[in-house]
């Protein structure tokens, strides 16, 4: 998602090095900023080193990735990969997780945005008659309203450039939120635990959560004017990605100790660093959600016949539908912690781990024979599972709760 949630980056022709490191990093900086230090609030302290662990093996799943793409030239996306080495089951496979991760991200977006809105302005309702909406309700209908003429759009080119401030809007909230912990009277007195086993599951969710930009390294690569530069690329931006979570993990873990959620939400809306914060915050489902769904929306269109497929009508009652759709599960289902997760659990555990070790075994032939690499995968494969059931049970359980 996010990416985020995650935004589709543009395909540009000939990027330098500079450019393809902030187009990788931006794939990966995303909503998992605002729940990872909830994340280390769950597992505490030492589960730090789960998320290094986390971060390296994801970078070295996304060199996989790039591996797969050298063997083939006309390999230029996520989904060939997957069709080279698994056929149109591979494909489709990928297409539907994806479109998944993609409209889930959706969902997470508008329940990000109503629940600042209702930071910011905790006593707004809306009365029609007799019927009154609560405030945290009323944002998310106001949020699809907002929202709706960005879906109007077929042609996303500007708003693939205003989701490109996405670096800058994440590095600007962890220094709003450290100014509100320096100058803002909170300080940073949380010592917390140094290790909650019952959170893990949680915890290391979330952390997968922060590397779920899988689906665009292959586009990142073809982009690139020198590709044997790559490798430098994704080393770059995994340690700026790093070292940016883990900043935001520690500053809010120190700040307010045991945390249940967002982090914005415990913000002093008086502080103008909470404010930044939250606004800037309140800046990326406007400028990153009709983005977020075009990949849901495309595939759809894909599966009408040629007389509906460029039919523009057809083309907005979909993107439509999904604004709908996303509004209602955001309206009934608001628990923003529970949905990211969930998200990290299932569908990035697929992307980032499962999947580019299953691709490279498959193309390289090395599930055939016995190999201390097939070990390494098999191990990845399991670790990326058992997160992934642990994490999942972890948050249906707390989604059970909440309800």
């Amino acid at each position: 998602m996010g990416n985020e949630l995650k935004a589709p980056l543009l395909q540009t022709k000939g990027s330098g090095v500079l450019k393809a490191c902030f187009n990788a990093t931006n794939a990966f900086l995303g909503i998992g900023l605002l729940t990872v230090p909830y994340a280390l609030s769950s597992g505490g302290w030492l589960s730090l080193t789960l998320f290094l662990s986390v971060a390296a093996i994801t970078f070295y799943t996304g060199i996989l990735l790039k591996r797969c793409m050298d063997t083939d030239p006309s390999i230029k996306s996520y989904l060939d990969i997957a069709d080279c080495a698994f056929g149109a089951k591979g494909r489709i496979t990928v297409l539907i997780n994806m479109n998944s991760e993609c409209y889930l991200v959706a969902v997470g977006l508008l329940i990000l945005e109503s629940d600042n809105l209702h930071k910011l302005f905790p006593d707004f309702i809306i009365k029609i008659g007799t019927l009154v909406i609560g405030g945290r309700e009323s944002f998310v209908i106001i949020t699809g309203l907002v929202i709706l003429p960005t879906m109007l759009l077929t042609d996303l080119s500007l708003l693939s450039y205003v989701s490109a401030t996405g670096v800058f809007s994440c590095l600007l909230t962890v220094g709003s939120i450290l100014s509100v912990g320096v100058f803002g009277g909170v300080g940073f007195h949380g010592r917390g635990a140094l290790l909650n086993i019952d959170g893990l599951p949680t915890a290391v969710s979330l952390y997968i959560v922060c590397f779920a930009g899988h689906v665009v390294i292959p586009s990142v690569y073809s982009s690139m004017r020198d590709r044997c530069q790559f490798s430098k690329v994704l080393l770059y931006s995994f340690i700026l990605t790093a070292i940016t979570y883990m900043s935001m993990a520690t500053v809010g873990y120190l700040m307010y100790g045991d945390i249940e959620t967002q982090i914005t939400l415990y913000l002093p809306t008086s502080e103008i660093g909470a404010k930044i914060a939250i606004y800037t915050t309140l800046l990326i489902p406007v400028t990153r959600y009709a983005l977020t769904v075009t990949p849901v929306a495309n595939t759809i269109e894909g599966g009408l016949s040629e007389e509906y497929r460029n039919w523009r009508p057809m083309r907005l009652l979909i993107r439509i539908g999904l604004l709908v759709s996303t509004l209602i599960i955001a309206y009934l289902f608001p628990y923003f912690e529970n949905l990211v997760s969930i998200i990290g659990s299932i569908f990035v555990v697929l992307a980032s781990f499962v999947l580019p070790c299953l691709c490279y075994m498959k193309i390289f032939g090395l599930y055939k024979n016995f190999s201390y690499k097939r070990i390494g995968f098999a191990g990845i494969i399991v670790f990326g599972v058992v997160a992934g059931v642990l994490g999942t049970y972890s948050s249906v359980t707390g989604f059970m709760r909440n309800v």
